[in-house]
Protein backbone atom coordinates (compact mmCIF):
# COMPACT_ATOMS: atom_id res chain seq x y z
CA UNK A 1 0.00 0.00 0.00
CA UNK A 2 0.97 3.34 -0.69
CA UNK A 3 1.51 6.45 1.86
CA UNK A 4 -1.95 8.07 -0.34
CA UNK A 5 -3.86 4.84 0.24
CA UNK A 6 -2.76 5.27 3.87
CA UNK A 7 -4.28 8.87 3.95
CA UNK A 8 -7.38 8.01 1.89
CA UNK A 9 -8.43 5.52 4.23
CA UNK A 10 -7.23 7.47 7.34
CA UNK A 11 -9.50 10.53 6.33
CA UNK A 12 -12.36 7.94 5.11
CA UNK A 13 -12.60 6.58 8.70
CA UNK A 14 -12.14 9.56 10.57
CA UNK A 15 -15.26 11.18 8.44
CA UNK A 16 -17.26 8.14 9.05
CA UNK A 17 -16.12 8.65 12.87
CA UNK A 18 -16.76 11.97 12.86
CA UNK A 19 -20.41 11.88 11.43
CA UNK A 20 -21.46 9.59 13.68
CA UNK A 21 -19.94 10.86 16.70
CA UNK A 22 -21.34 14.53 15.99
CA UNK A 23 -25.12 14.16 16.42
CA UNK A 24 -24.58 12.17 19.61
CA UNK A 25 -22.08 14.52 21.38
CA UNK A 26 -24.38 17.62 20.33
CA UNK A 27 -27.75 16.38 21.32
CA UNK A 28 -27.34 13.79 24.08
CA UNK A 29 -24.11 15.17 26.00
CA UNK A 30 -25.79 18.31 26.49
CA UNK A 31 -29.62 17.23 27.01
CA UNK A 32 -30.66 16.66 30.98
CA UNK A 33 -32.89 14.15 31.20
CA UNK A 34 -35.25 14.66 34.15
CA UNK A 35 -37.78 12.02 35.51
CA UNK A 36 -40.65 14.57 37.43
CA UNK A 37 -42.56 11.74 38.91
CA UNK A 38 -41.98 8.32 39.94
CA UNK A 39 -45.13 7.85 37.67
CA UNK A 40 -44.38 8.86 34.67
CA UNK A 41 -42.58 6.71 32.38
CA UNK A 42 -40.83 9.06 30.07
CA UNK A 43 -38.45 11.06 30.97
CA UNK A 44 -38.09 14.90 29.66
CA UNK A 45 -34.87 16.21 28.02
CA UNK A 46 -33.95 19.28 28.88
CA UNK A 47 -31.40 21.00 26.39
CA UNK A 48 -29.03 23.92 27.71
CA UNK A 49 -31.22 26.27 26.15
CA UNK A 50 -33.84 25.15 27.77
CA UNK A 51 -32.03 24.94 31.28
CA UNK A 52 -30.95 28.62 30.26
CA UNK A 53 -34.71 30.02 29.96
CA UNK A 54 -35.62 29.18 34.01
CA UNK A 55 -34.78 30.89 36.69
CA UNK A 56 -30.52 31.29 37.06
CA UNK A 57 -28.45 31.47 40.33
CA UNK A 58 -25.29 33.02 40.16
CA UNK A 59 -22.05 32.70 43.00
CA UNK A 60 -18.86 32.69 43.39
CA UNK A 61 -17.00 29.97 45.57
CA UNK A 62 -14.20 27.96 46.19
CA UNK A 63 -14.24 24.29 46.45
CA UNK A 64 -12.36 20.98 47.07
CA UNK A 65 -11.83 20.45 43.59
CA UNK A 66 -10.73 23.69 41.70
CA UNK A 67 -8.28 26.57 42.38
CA UNK A 68 -9.19 29.92 44.07
CA UNK A 69 -12.34 31.46 43.34
CA UNK A 70 -14.98 30.04 40.42
CA UNK A 71 -17.96 31.50 39.29
CA UNK A 72 -20.91 28.68 38.50
CA UNK A 73 -24.32 29.73 37.33
CA UNK A 74 -27.43 27.56 36.74
CA UNK A 75 -30.68 26.89 37.62
CA UNK A 76 -31.50 26.53 41.19
CA UNK A 77 -32.63 22.54 41.47
CA UNK A 78 -35.45 23.16 43.64
CA UNK A 79 -36.58 25.63 40.51
CA UNK A 80 -35.93 23.42 38.34
CA UNK A 81 -38.32 20.64 40.13
CA UNK A 82 -41.47 23.36 40.43
CA UNK A 83 -41.19 24.20 37.00
CA UNK A 84 -41.63 20.49 35.78
CA UNK A 85 -44.07 19.98 38.77
CA UNK A 86 -42.17 17.49 40.75
CA UNK A 87 -43.93 15.08 42.86
CA UNK A 88 -41.79 13.45 45.58
CA UNK A 89 -39.75 13.18 48.38
CA UNK A 90 -36.24 12.53 47.32
CA UNK A 91 -34.25 13.53 43.83
CA UNK A 92 -31.50 10.80 42.71
CA UNK A 93 -29.07 12.62 40.31
CA UNK A 94 -27.11 10.53 37.79
CA UNK A 95 -23.67 10.80 36.23
CA UNK A 96 -22.82 10.06 33.00
CA UNK A 97 -20.85 6.99 34.70
CA UNK A 98 -23.89 6.21 36.09
CA UNK A 99 -22.39 7.32 39.92
CA UNK A 100 -25.59 8.25 41.69
CA UNK A 101 -26.57 10.46 44.75
CA UNK A 102 -29.85 10.92 46.33
CA UNK A 103 -31.31 14.35 48.57
CA UNK A 104 -34.46 14.77 50.01
CA UNK A 105 -36.40 17.42 48.42
CA UNK A 106 -37.21 18.88 51.82
CA UNK A 107 -33.33 19.92 51.76
CA UNK A 108 -33.41 22.14 49.16
CA UNK A 109 -33.17 25.52 49.21
CA UNK A 110 -34.28 28.22 46.93
CA UNK A 111 -31.08 29.04 45.57
CA UNK A 112 -28.95 25.64 46.55
CA UNK A 113 -27.66 23.52 45.37
CA UNK A 114 -27.82 24.83 41.52
CA UNK A 115 -27.02 22.81 38.52
CA UNK A 116 -24.82 24.68 36.92
CA UNK A 117 -24.69 25.00 33.61
CA UNK A 118 -21.29 27.12 33.12
CA UNK A 119 -18.54 27.86 35.39
CA UNK A 120 -16.22 31.34 35.09
CA UNK A 121 -18.95 32.18 32.12
CA UNK A 122 -18.04 29.34 30.09
CA UNK A 123 -19.65 25.62 29.22
CA UNK A 124 -18.10 22.97 30.72
CA UNK A 125 -16.81 19.83 28.82
CA UNK A 126 -17.39 16.28 29.94
CA UNK A 127 -13.47 15.98 30.63
CA UNK A 128 -13.65 19.17 32.57
CA UNK A 129 -17.00 18.27 34.89
CA UNK A 130 -19.45 19.03 32.73
CA UNK A 131 -21.89 18.98 30.94
CA UNK A 132 -23.49 19.87 33.92
CA UNK A 133 -22.02 20.43 38.17
CA UNK A 134 -24.49 20.10 41.29
CA UNK A 135 -22.90 22.73 43.06
CA UNK A 136 -23.57 24.71 46.92
CA UNK A 137 -22.46 28.33 47.73
CA UNK A 138 -19.60 26.49 49.69
CA UNK A 139 -18.17 29.72 51.11
CA UNK A 140 -21.28 31.32 51.97
CA UNK A 141 -22.26 29.17 54.64
CA UNK A 142 -20.51 26.57 56.94
CA UNK A 143 -23.05 24.11 56.62
CA UNK A 144 -22.48 23.60 53.01
CA UNK A 145 -19.13 22.82 53.70
CA UNK A 146 -19.92 19.01 54.62
CA UNK A 147 -19.25 15.35 53.58
CA UNK A 148 -23.27 15.35 52.74
CA UNK A 149 -22.66 18.20 50.69
CA UNK A 150 -19.49 17.33 49.12
CA UNK A 151 -20.88 13.88 48.26
CA UNK A 152 -24.11 15.26 46.58
CA UNK A 153 -21.66 17.92 44.54
CA UNK A 154 -22.34 15.20 41.39
CA UNK A 155 -20.39 16.27 38.24
CA UNK A 156 -20.92 15.50 34.67
CA UNK A 157 -24.72 15.02 35.53
CA UNK A 158 -27.07 13.89 33.13
CA UNK A 159 -30.16 12.62 34.70
CA UNK A 160 -32.08 13.77 37.34
CA UNK A 161 -35.35 11.24 38.93
CA UNK A 162 -37.75 12.45 41.37
CA UNK A 163 -38.51 9.12 43.50
CA UNK A 164 -41.02 8.38 46.25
Amino acid sequence: MTHTHHSRILAGFLAVFASAATPVLAQDALALQITAAASASEPVELSLEALDALDQSTFTTTTIWTDGETRFSGVPLKALLAHLGAQGSTVEMVALNDYAVTMPIAELEDDAPIIATRMNGETMSVRDKGPYWVVFPYDSDPKYKTEVNYSRSIWQLNRVRVID
